[in-house]
This record gives structure tokens, sequence and C-alpha cells, in this order.
């Protein structure tokens, strides 16, 4: 999985599954998921706009691994956005 961090005053999510990640009916399943993973962790992510991309292979991650890659996420955009403040 991968993000796109903009700066800003609000907290906004977009998602983003290509079509190599199957059909219409799985990429949207995906993306439900992966809305769902990330509200259970909204607190962890500063404000801003993000664009969440997902990769094929995140169609067989269970719930509890979209979970950690999302806190991974989290974590990399606050590790950034700190070495921005420095």
């Amino acid at each position: 999985m991968a993000v796109r961090y903009v700066s800003g005053e609000n907290l906004e999510f977009a998602y983003s599954v290509g079509r190599p990640a199957g059909n219409a009916v799985q990429r949207n399943r995906l993306r439900r998921r992966l809305r769902g993973a990330v509200e259970l962790d909204l607190d962890l992510f500063p404000s801003g706009a993000y664009l969440v991309s997902a990769a094929p292979s995140a169609q067989t991650m269970t719930t509890g691994e979209l979970g950690q890659a999302v806190r991974a996420l989290a974590h990399r955009v606050n590790r950034f956005v700190e070495e921005g403040t420095k």
C-alpha cells in the first residue's frame, strides 16, 4: 500500500484501487475494506488530505493485516510531518 499526503486543516481520504486488483466487484470490496481499516485508526493520522493506494496483493490480506498496513502508513506520514517541521 502507498499513501500520498498533502497538509491541510481537514482530515480527508480518497482511495485508489487499480484494475490489476481484479474486476469492479473485487476492487470495490477492497476499497470498502480499506475505508473500514482507516476509519478504525483515524486518530493516528495528522490533519491533511490523503490518497491511499492498494496493490493487487492487498486482496489477499486479512483484516488484521490491512489494519497493520494502515497503521504503518500513519506512522510513515507522522514521521514525514515531524521531519518537515524541524
